[in-house]
């Protein structure tokens, strides 16, 4: 039985370890914290999950939540009238192929642990240095850092032929509420794009106490929505949020009448620099350990694309670990694993990036093209499951405006 270690309780993690278990593999998963601290930690993340990364946890039976979580039935767009702000200059949705959800990580990722180690996996609590890398690599015929966060992870090298940014591009929070009127005729993502300030997009989600909406704010840095580094409470957080909704996305303001947050922590706020790694760690002894997820590829969660990622990266990765049989697991082996899921997910950095700077002429006729037709609404919304749909269209200017004249000419 081949012995597999993994290092990080998260979506790619313990996705990857449950699906390696299926397949008679041993595995051990080490993790900085119990179930029960996760659970009573404030939340990690917005996780909204588009269906093809549902669907890898369907076919390994981890969709627990299905019936209970709030669908996301498509995503909308509003950009304000810079003449009169308090309305947008244009605003449209469309509906997905397929309904996305939301489950807040601390609901999620507890009862994942749980399903470990009664499907027989190995739950090892304790913090990862090099020492415990060695130990593991030592003992192991396969070590995986899948934890985004923390010193080990620095540990990998940069990327800098791949890495756009050195510095963060967004000012990030996150406010998990109750008592939000909900959308009609049907359930989205409500993205608000301000020109200049950044973004604000609300979305319904399943938290510990019950179903919920997620706001999330995307400040850009230095401006007037980088503003939570004073705040010093959870009560505090909700009413920043409120202000920023008010004077930024009056429209949005109206289904804010009585908020209140889900719980003392569900809230976040903070900052970090899109990067990607290189994918392989060689140890002091020689012994490689191998990357993955948001451990090498670090998006900004503008696009929702985090979860995604993670999900779709360990179904890569178990597909070519059980290809690989009996035999070895090689640096060369490793790079060629990393090369095939940054087919797809270096089409997400580049489509991410985008959105992080300020939008070019046709970018900006596209966004505008899609509030005439519908199915230029539909195409931007349902690539969002698969950001590999939005070449060249997105990329290229003439690509853009052939795209928009096609459709626009239908629509007439």
């Amino acid at each position: 039985m081949r012995r597999i270690a993994i290092v990080g309780a998260g979506q790619a993690g313990l996705q990857l370890g449950l699906g390696l278990l299926a397949q008679g593999y041993h595995v051990s998963l080490t993790t900085n914290r119990t179930g029960e601290q996760v659970r009573a930690g404030k939340v990690m993340s917005s996780q909204c999950m588009f269906n093809t990364s549902l669907q890898t946890e369907r076919d390994l039976g981890l969709n627990f939540w299905e019936d209970q979580c709030p669908a996301v039935e498509g995503i909308g767009l509003a950009v304000p009238d810079p003449v009169h702000p308090d309305r947008p200059a244009f605003q449209w949705s469309a509906r997905l192929e397929r309904y996305a959800q939301a489950v807040d990580q601390r609901l999620k990722m507890p009862a994942w642990m749980d399903e470990f180690e009664r499907r027989g996996g190995e739950l090892i609590i304790q913090d990862v240095g090099l020492a415990e890398l060695e130990t593991l690599s030592a003992s192991h015929d396969l070590t995986l850092l899948a934890a985004g966060k923390g010193e080990v992870v620095n540990l990998f090298a940069r990327d800098t032929e791949r890495t756009v940014f050195q510095q963060p591009q967004r000012a990030l929070a996150l406010t998990y509420v109750k008592g939000m009127t909900p959308m009609s005729p049907y359930s989205r993502v409500a993205f608000n794009l301000v020109p200049g300030v950044g973004e604000y997009f609300v979305f319904p989600a399943l938290t510990l106490s019950g179903p919920c909406e997620i706001m999330v704010f995307e400040g850009i840095p230095g401006g007037p929505m980088d503003c939570w580094q004073d705040v010093t409470s959870p009560e505090q957080h909700l009413e920043r949020s409120l202000e920023i909704v008010r004077r930024f996305a009056p429209w949005e303001a109206e289904r804010c009448q009585n908020l209140e947050l889900t719980d003392a922590g569900g809230v976040l706020a903070g900052r970090f620099t899109p990067m990607v790694r290189k994918p392989v760690l060689r140890l002091p002894s020689g012994r490689p350990v191998f990357g993955m997820a948001d451990a090498l590829v670090v998006n900004d969660p503008i696009t929702g694309q985090g979860s995604n990622n993670a999900a779709k990266c360990s179904k890569v990765y178990l597909e070519a670990i059980l290809a690989q049989g009996d035999a070895a697991f090689t640096p060369d082996w490793m790079h060629r694993t990393f090369e095939r899921y940054w087919d797809y997910a270096g089409e997400v950095v580049k489509w991410t990036n985008s959105l992080l700077t300020p939008p070019p002429p046709h970018i900006l006729d596209l966004l505008g093209a899609a509030s005439q037709s519908q199915a230029i609404a539909s195409n931007i919304v349902n690539a969002f499951d698969d950001p590999r749909r939005f070449a060249p269209w997105w990329f290229e200017a003439d690509a853009c405006q052939t795209f928009i004249r096609e459709h626009l000419s239908q629509a007439a």
